[in-house]
Formats: structure tokens, C-alpha cells, sequence
């Protein structure tokens, strides 16, 4: 076979979800690693006022793309932007469009996709599963198409221990649960919302498993690939380590143990926490796409790309290499000293959570009140703690994760296409250079806690010494009120004091 450079040379290629982080991430990859490729599609909506056009060109800015741009500074003139909207009926791609993408295109990489674990189901089933289905629609109209390659997610399949590199029956017909909830309220929607997702932690598994369902239900018709990552992190090594451009999943839970607000989270220190570097799923997806298009397999074939079971790594671990990483380079106005906690104890957890989010917030809050600004810490740990609270399903328990096709592909490399090093990540350091690039992230975006420089100073110095203050007379007093022990060693001392301050001005008085 050719090697994945050679098959792509001259290819068109149509990415959706091409602005997002494996999306871009994707694209830089193929225009670098696939100089020969002839055009990439993407479909891209408008958005914030911005054109599809405006949004291309923004990305490309990107320092993501410094390489490619080194290497040809004329890169853009391969992209080409198609103007989409996933919630839209045909995915409100224009007909001349349609009638190009249906002459040109060889592969399809279908990154879009909504990852808010809490996305009301309607909304989820649009994006994730009807835009699916509308896709492969057009994938079916493509005279040249050679593979269509859908990423889902190794968790989609999360209420199973053991996830082998099948497609498991869905919970439903999707196309009966589609048809049911067009006529729906959306009120009606989310109360039955619980009973429709059963034993999956939220709306996102739950489409994303019906969505693997319709893309096998065309296995006849097209050559397909499905990939499965874990929890998609930072890169390790392309196009330079530790790049990132979001703040979701753990990112952010780094981030705000690195600013000093999250300082307990709930999760198991030995359960293992599947990272897996966002570089390695595109250079997985691309090796998919040539294996699918160069020997056609008559079944959809669907590769678990997780790290789990061939390089381990615990919460525990990540907690000690991020926090050791903050605590070397703290980070710019943090609201206190970087010190993280992961218990698996719920008690111990709400205990920490109230003392150490919720009292110190009231008292920022209440210095903001009081110097005439907008209270805002209590608003953060709210947002911080619904965050933690989603990721606890995903951070409390093991699962483990065939993948078979997944070393058979990487078996059928050549030498040089080998990028795919799952083994060799050594995760103290990626655990280094994700929390060190989102640092660069936030200082330079200030996206997450805006605190000026006096106010920062003001509670670096005296939040905490004025919080243990207040704990332990508050402690104390509860002791003096329910003890009576308490209170006969509170008059003792009481009682030694006023006799020291007695003698020491009867001293005093007969000195003078």
C-alpha cells in the first residue's frame, strides 16, 4: 500500500467540526504531514457576528499553524469553507455546494459535535445524531468517496465495564426517538430525559452511542471508520508540546487548581484517568481514513483509542505532577497558593468545599460589596462546582477498553507513518506542558478570573490568615458554649492573663 502521505496526495477532503480543537488540530496535521493533499473542505457556520470566511482566516492566524506556515506561507489557498448549520434541515448546505462536494470529495471526517455533558437532549440529538445522519445522507451522493471516518468517543458505551471495539446495541431506534420528540415541548423532553438515558451518565454518551448505530447502518454503502477517544487532552509532541486552545474538561480543572480555587475535587486517586493527547487521535484518525479507503474492510471497523490499559496513569498522579508544576510557576493574580485536593470520601469532600470554596468566596464577595464592585467568587465556585460535579462520573471509576484494530492498524504502518506513540508518553512531563501552555492560555485570554493586581495582593496576603482566624473562634466558641471543660480552661487562662497583666504593672509601679 501507499504510504499516508502518498494516498492522500491530490486528495479533496471534508472536515466537519474543522474550527473546533480536534478539528483544527486535524487540519494543521494533514496540510503539514500531507503536503500533496489538493483541498480541504470544511463546514463552518457563522458565528458571534463573524462570517464563515472571518472564522477561517482567524483560525489560520493560530499559532497552531506557525509550522505549516513556515513550510508554505500560501497554505490557505487549500481551505476551502462551505457554508453550514448542523440544525438545519440538509445541513443548509447551498445546492451548488452540494453538487461540489458531491463531485470532488474522497474522504469525510466527521468531527462536529456538541461535548456539554449537560446539552438538553433535543439539542443533543440534533447535533449529534441527526446532523450525523444528514451527513452520511450526503456522503451516499459522493461519486469518489473512498472513506468516511466518524469520531465518537470511548464513552459512549460507559455504562459497560469492559468496551470491546464493536458497535453494542443503541438503548433505541434512533430514528423512532427522533420522530417522538419532533412533536415534543421541550418541557416534556427533559422530564422524560432521565428515564430515556438510563444507566448513562448524560445526554452527550447517550447520542453519541445512537450516533455510532446510524453511521454502522451504512456500512454496506460506504467505507467506514469509527474512532473512539478518551478523555482528548493537550498534544504531546505535534505541532509542538502542550498546545491547547480550550478550557473544557480537565483544562479547566487545572486551571482553576493553578489559580487557588479549586481546592478539593471528588474522584478516585487510583482509578485511572485515560488522557489521551489530542495529536494522537488525528494521527490515529488519518491512519484510519487510509486503511479504510486502501483495503475497503466489508464492517465498519471501530478503533478504542485510549491509553488506559497500555500506559496507565492515576488521578492521584495527575494531581500531584499539575499541582508540583503550578507550585513552581504559580501563576499571575491567583486568588490563593495552589493546593488541590482529590478525595473519594463525599463527607470529607463537602467539608473541604465549605470551608475552603464557599466561606473564603463570602468574604472576597464581601470585600467587593464593601470597596462598591460586583460581587463574583461566589458566582465562579458555583459555575466550578457544576463543572466538577459532571466530570465525577468519569474521574470515580475504571473501565477497560479492547484495541485490537487499533494495534493492528499501527501494524500496517510503514516506518516513517508510525507517529502514533502510545506507549512512550511519559505523563509527568505531558502532564508539564498541558498545564504550562494553559497557563499562556489564560494569561494571555483572561478568560476565567478577571482580579486586579491590588485586590489579588490584598487576598494573597489576608484571606487566608483572616479566614483560620474566624474558624477557629468560631470553633472555639461552639467548644465554650456545649463544654463545660472548655469553659473552666477558657476562665483559667482568662484568669492567668489578668494576673500576669496585674503583676507586670505592680512591677512597673514599683520600678518607677
Amino acid at each position: 500500500m501507499a504510504s499516508i502521505p502518498e494516498y492522500y496526495a491530490g486528495k479533496n477532503v471534508l472536515i466537519t467540526g474543522g474550527t473546533g480543537f480536534m478539528g483544527k488540530v486535524l487540519v494543521e496535521k494533514l496540510l503539514r504531514s500531507c503536503p500533496g493533499v489538493k483541498a480541504l473542505y470544511l463546514l463552518v457556520r457563522p458565528k458571534a457576528g463573524q462570517s464563515m470566511q472571518q472564522r477561517v482566516s482567524d483560525m489560520m492566524t493560530c499559532k497552531l499553524f506557525d509550522r505549516v506556515r513556515e513550510d508554505d506561507p500560501d497554505f490557505h489557498q487549500k481551505i476551502i469553507p462551505i457554508s453550514s448549520e448542523l440544525t438545519q434541515p440538509g445541513l443548509a448546505i447551498g445546492p451548488e455546494d452540494v453538487e461540489k462536494l458531491s463531485a470532488c470529495i474522497n474522504v469525510v471526517f466527521h468531527c462536529a459535535a456538541t461535548i456539554r455533558f449537560d446539552e438538553p437532549l433535543k439539542h443533543a440529538l440534533q447535533l449529534n445524531v441527526i446532523a450525523t445522519q444528514q451527513l452520511l445522507s450526503l456522503a451516499k451522493q459522493m461519486h469518489h468517496l473512498e472513506a468516511f471516518v466518524h469520531i465518537s468517543t470511548a464513552y459512549a458505551n460507559c455504562n459497560r465495564k469492559h468496551i470491546d471495539e464493536v458497535i453494542y446495541p443503541p438503548p433505541v431506534d434512533p430514528k423512532k426517538l427522533i420522530e417522538s420528540v419532533e412533536w415534543m415541548d421541550d418541557g416534556i423532553v427533559r422530564d422524560i430525559t432521565p428515564r430515556l438515558i438510563g444507566d448513562r451518565p448524560n445526554t452527550y454518551t447517550y447520542t453519541k452511542a445512537l450516533a455510532e448505530y446510524l453511521v454502522q447502518q451504512e456500512q454496506d454503502k460506504l467505507n467506514i471508520a469509527i474512532i473512539r477517544p478518551s478523555i482528548v487532552g493537550a498534544s504531546w509532541q505535534e505541532p509542538f508540546p502542550g498546545w491547547i486552545d480550550n478550557f473544557n474538561g480537565p483544562s479547566g480543572v487545572f486551571i482553576a487548581a493553578g489559580k487557588g480555587i479549586l481546592r478539593t475535587m471528588r474522584a478516585n486517586n487510583d482509578a485511572v484517568a485515560d488522557l489521551i493527547p489530542v495529536d494522537v487521535v488525528i494521527n490515529l484518525t488519518l491512519a484510519a481514513g487510509w486503511y479504510t479507503a486502501e483495503c475497503r474492510p466489508k464492517t465498519a471497523l471501530v478503533y478504542n483509542c485510549t491509553s488506559g490499559g497500555i500506559n496507565p496513569f492515576h488521578w492521584g498522579e495527575i494531581e500531584h505532577h499539575v499541582m508540583s508544576s503550578f507550585k513552581r510557576n504559580p501563576l499571575d493574580q491567583a486568588f490563593r497558593r495552589p493546593n488541590a485536593n482529590i478525595t473519594s470520601n463525599y463527607l470529607i469532600n463537602q467539608y473541604w468545599i465549605l470551608v475552603s470554596h464557599k466561606f473564603p468566596a463570602l468574604i472576597y464577595d464581601l470585600v467587593l460589596r464593601l470597596s462598591g464592585q460586583k460581587p463574583q467568587m461566589m458566582r465562579i465556585f458555583n459555575r466550578l462546582h457544576k463543572a466538577i460535579g459532571l466530570l465525577e462520573y468519569f474521574s470515580s471509576q475504571d473501565w477497560e477498553w479492547n484495541s485490537e484494530n487499533m494495534s493492528m492498524l499501527l501494524s500496517q504502518l510503514t516506518p516513517e507513518d508510525k507517529k502514533v506513540r502510545i506507549v512512550h508518553i511519559v505523563h509527568s512531563t505531558y502532564c508539564r506542558f498541558w498545564a504550562t501552555f494553559s497557563t499562556r492560555l489564560i494569561q494571555s485570554e483572561q478568560c476565567l478570573l478577571h482580579l486586579t493586581p491590588s485586590h489579588a495582593g490584598y487576598i494573597r496576603r489576608n484571606i487566608r490568615y483572616t479566614f483560620n482566624t474566624l474558624l477557629v473562634v468560631f470553633i472555639w466558641r461552639v467548644f465554650i458554649a456545649r463544654s463545660q471543660m472548655a469553659r473552666n480552661i477558657w476562665y483559667f487562662v482568662v484568669n492567668l492573663c489578668f494576673k500576669f497583666l496585674s503583676y507586670f504593672r505592680a512591677s512597673s509601679t514599683i520600678t518607677n
